[in-house]
C-alpha cells in the first residue's frame, strides 16, 4: 500500500500462563517495535498494539497445576509480562487484556453479528469426555500417542515431536490430563466457521494478490493448508473459563479461544482510542489504513487464514496489508523449553543486566530468525555488545564528544576547506537514512540494524583515518573540520539509532543537545551548526566481562542438572515409625501476609494464621510463587518443628509443599477451605 493514512500495527497476544522470554522478543515484540518507532519518526499516525490472551487451555492447566484460580494465574502473569515491556522499552501505545469488559463486549458482538447473518454451521459432534471429572475435554486435557509418529506424549491439538495438527479424536490410547481416566465419546453442540467457503478469496487475496510482497514462510503454510483442503472450523468450546457465546442453548460453552484471541486487537485499539478522545473505526475499516501483523510462525494460520476469514465474513473490516512472521529462535543451540526452564526470561534479564536493554536489543535483531530458525548464544550477545556497540558505535561517540570538549569546550567548531575524504563521508552518510528506511519498509529488520551500525563504523572508520589528537599538534584548524564531520555522523546516529537502540540514543540526543529530531532531520545539509553547545560525553554501552556469561550459562546448567534429575523419582528415604510421625503436628493454615526477604533470591517471609496463633514462617519459595499471589492462600502446617534463625528472623514452623516432574513447587491444600487450626492425619 502506497502512501497511507495510518497504520495499526498488532503484536501477538502473549499467553498469561507465564512470563516472556527472548524468543517471543526475537520473533515479534522487538520487530514490531522497531517498525513503530521507525514510522513514528516519519510523523505517521500510528497504533501499536498487544496485550494479554487470557482466554484457552492453557490458562485452565495452569490454574490446575498451581491449585489456583484462572483469575488469579491472569492477574498474576499479565502485570509480570507488561512491567516486563515497560522496563525493557516497547513501546506499545497501548497493552490491554481479553479479560477487560470491552473485549468481552467486542468478542460477544462481533459473533452475535455473525451468527444473525447465518455465517456459521451448527453441528452436533462427538468429542472426547472426562466421565470422572464429569467434563468435555479440550484438545490439549487430553493426551496419547500420536498416529503419525507414535509419539505417546502427543496433545489432542498437536504433536510436539512430529509436528502434525491434530484432533484429540485422532490419538491412540486417549487419556484426560485432569484424572487421568480414559475418556468417552459423547454428543455435544458447537458452532464452525465453514473455512472451506473462504478457499477461493483466501487463493486470491494472499497467494496471487501478495505473492511478490509476503514472506516465503508465510505464503508457504497458507498454501499447504488451502491445498490440503479448508474444512470447517470451531468457533466454540465446552470449557469453564473464557468468554460465554452469547446464543440461546450455548449454555457452558465459550468462545474458542482463536477466534476471541485476534478479536482483542480490535477491543484493544477502541480502549486506546476512548482513553485518547479518538475515534477507533478508522484504524479497522478505513481502506487507507495499513494493517500489520507481527508474529511468531506458529500463528500464521490463525492470522493469515483464520482471522481473515472472520474479518471477511464480518464484512466491514480491513484486511492485515502483510503478516512478517518469523521463524523460532533456539537457545545455545537447543529448543527454547519453558517447561524444562530452557530459557532466557525477560524480567531475570533485566535484574541481572539493569541498564542494558538496548544490548539485548541487537543481540537478538542481529540474530533474528526472519527467514529460518537461528540461535541465540551469550557468547555472541557477549561480542555484540563489547565488540560493535561499545568498541564501534559508544568509542565513537565518547571521542568525538571527549575531544569537542577538550579543544572547543563543547562547541561544534566551524569546519574550514573540506578533503575528499571528509567529503565522501558526508556524501555517503546522506545515502543511509533511506537505504535503512527501505530496509525496514521491506521488514529486514536484521539487514536495517547492520546498516545503522554501519554508520557508527563509518564515523569510527573516520576518526580513526584522520586522528585529530595527533592532527591538533601540526594543523590545529584542519582539525576543526574533522570533528565537525564526526558530529554529523553523530547526530544521524541519534536518529538512526533509535528504532533499534531507543535507549542509547535518547542518551546521545541528550548529549548532542538535539532536541526531539525525526527522520526529516536528516535531509538537513547540516544536522549540527556551528556554535551549538554540545554536554559532557556518557557512557553509551558498558563492557560485559566474561564473570556474567558464566553466571547465565550456570543458570542454563542448572536446568539440565534439574531436568535430569526429574527424570528420576526420588528415592524412598529411610524407614520410619508411626510413633516418629504422630509427633508431627500438621494443621491448616492461612497465609496473612507474604514479601521478600531483603538480598535472599529463594526466600519469602510470611505471616500464617495455624488456628492457634498468627506465626513467622520464613519459607524458600520465592522463585515458584510471587508474594502477592499467595496471599490469603491455605495451607498445610507443621507447626511443633523446633524455631530456628534464619538470615537474622526466628521462623516458627514449615509448609508443606510438593514437587512436580519439573521441579516446580505445588501448595498442598485442603480440597475445600476448612476452620484455621484444622489438624491434618
Amino acid at each position: 500500500m502506497q502512501n497511507p493514512a495510518r497504520y495499526t500495527i498488532t503484536a501477538a497476544l502473549p499467553y498469561t500462563n507465564g512470563p516472556i522470554h527472548i524468543g517471543h522478543l526475537a520473533g515479534v515484540y522487538v520487530p514490531a517495535d522497531i517498525y513503530a518507532r521507525f514510522l513514528r519518526l516519519q510523523n505517521k499516525d500510528v497504533v501499536y498494539i498487544c496485550g494479554s490472551d487470557e482466554h484457552g487451555v492453557a490458562i485452565s492447566m495452569k490454574a490446575r497445576k498451581e491449585g489456583i484460580t484462572p483469575q488469579q494465574v491472569i492477574d498474576k502473569y499479565h502485570h509480570i509480562i507488561k512491567k516486563s515491556f515497560e522496563d525493557f522499552g516497547i513501546s506499545f501505545d497501548h497493552y490491554s487484556r481479553t479479560s477487560a469488559n470491552i473485549h468481552h463486549q467486542t468478542a460477544s458482538d462481533f459473533f452475535k453479528k455473525l451468527y444473525e447473518a447465518g455465517k456459521f454451521e451448527e453441528e452436533t459432534t462427538e468429542q472426547l469426555f472426562d466421565p470422572e471429572a464429569n467434563q468435555f475435554l479440550a484438545d490439549r486435557f487430553v493426551i496419547g500417542t500420536c498416529p503419525k509418529c507414535g509419539n505417546e506424549e502427543a496433545y489432542g491439538d498437536q504433536c510436539e515431536k512430529c509436528g502434525s495438527t491434530l484432533s484429540p479424536t485422532d490419538l491412540i490410547n486417549p487419556k484426560s490430563t485432569i484424572s487421568g481416566a480414559t475418556p468417552v465419546l459423547k454428543q455435544t453442540k458447537h458452532w464452525f466457521l465453514p473455512l472451506n467457503e473462504y478457499s477461493d478469496f483466501l487463493k486470491e487475496w494472499i497467494l496471487k494478490g501478495h505473492a511478490k510482497d509476503w514472506k516465503t514462510n508465510v505464503l508457504g503454510q497458507v498454501k499447504s493448508w488451502i491445498d490440503d483442503g479448508l474444512k470447517p472450523r470451531a468457533v466454540t468450546r465446552d470449557l469453564d473459563w473464557g468468554i460465554d457465546v452469547p446464543v440461546e442453548g450455548a449454555t457452558g460453552k465459550k468462545l474458542y479461544v482463536w477466534f476471541d484471541a485476534p478479536i482483542g486487537y480490535i477491543s484493544a485499539t477502541k480502549e486506546w482510542a476512548q482513553l485518547n478522545g479518538k475515534n477507533w473505526e478508522p484504524y479497522w475499516k478505513d481502506q487507507d489504513t495499513k494493517l500489520v501483523h507481527f508474529i511468531g510462525k506458529d500463528n500464521i494460520v490463525f492470522h493469515c487464514v483464520i482471522f481473515p476469514a472472520m474479518l471477511k465474513a464480518e464484512g466491514s473490516y480491513i484486511l492485515p496489508d502483510n503478516v512478517p512472521a518469523n521463524e523460532f529462535l533456539n537457545l545455545e543451540g537447543q529448543k527454547l523449553s519453558t517447561s524444562k526452564n530452557w530459557a532466557v526470561w525477560l524480567h531475570e534479564y533485566l535484574e541481572d543486566f539493569p541498564g542494558k536493554q538496548d544490548s539485548l536489543r541487537y543481540a537478538l535483531t542481529a540474530a533474528a530468525p526472519e527467514t529460518k530458525d537461528n540461535d541465540f548464544t551469550w557468547k555472541d550477545f557477549q561480542a555484540r555488545n563489547n565488540n560493535e556497540l561499545a568498541a564501534i558505535f559508544g568509542n565513537f561517540i565518547n571521542r568525538v564528544v571527549v575531544l569537542t570538549h577538550k579543544y572547543y569546550n563543547g562547541l561544534v567548531p566551524t569546519p574550514n576547506a573540506f578533503t575528499t575524504e571528509d567529503l565522501a563521508v558526508l556524501e555517503e552518510l546522506k545515502a543511509y537514512p533511506d537505504v535503512i528506511a527501505s530496509t525496514i519498509e521491506r521488514y529486514r529488520f536484521r539487514e536495517a540494524s547492520q546498516e545503522m551500525m554501519n554508520v557508527a563504523r563509518l564515523g569510527n572508520k573516520y576518526l580513526a583515518d584522520q586522528e585529530p589528537w595527533k592532527a591538533v599538534k601540526t594543523d590545529p584548524e584542519r582539525v576543526k573540520t574533522q570533528l565537525f564531520v564526526a558530529l554529523q555522523v553523530a547526530s544521524a546516529l541519534a536518529v538512526l539509532a533509535e528504532p533499534f537502540l531507543p535507549h542509547a540514543a535518547q542518551k546521545l540526543n541528550d548529549m548532542l543537545q538535539l532536541g526531539q529530531k525525526d527522520w526529516n532531520f536528516l535531509k538537513s545539509d547540516v544536522l549540527l551548526e556551528p556554535g551549538h553547545q554540545i554536554n559532557a560525553a556518557a557512557i553509551l554501552f558498558e563492557q560485559i566481562d566474561d564473570a556474567q556469561i558464566e553466571r547465565q550459562m550456570e543458570k542454563l546448567d542448572a536446568s539440565k542438572v534439574s531436568d535430569a534429575a526429574a527424570a528420576e523419582v526420588a528415592e524412598l528415604k529411610p524407614e520410619t515409625t508411626f510413633e516418629k510421625f504422630s509427633e508431627m503436628d500438621l494443621r491448616v493454615g492461612t497465609i496473612l501476609a507474604a514479601e521478600k526477604m531483603p538480598k535472599a533470591k529463594k526466600l519469602l517471609v510470611l505471616q500464617v494464621d495455624t488456628g492457634l496463633d498468627v506465626r513467622t514462617i520464613v519459607s524458600g519459595i520465592a522463585e515458584h510463587f510471587e508474594p502477592e499471589a499467595i496471599v490469603g492462600k491455605q495451607v498445610m502446617v507443621l507447626a511443633n518443628l523446633a524455631p530456628r534463625a534464619i538470615r537474622g528472623v526466628e521462623s516458627q514452623g514449615m509448609l508443606l509443599l510438593s514437587s512436580d516432574a519439573e521441579g516446580k513447587l505445588h501448595f498442598m491444600v485442603p480440597e475445600n477451605a476448612v476452620p484455621n487450626g484444622s489438624t491434618i492425619s
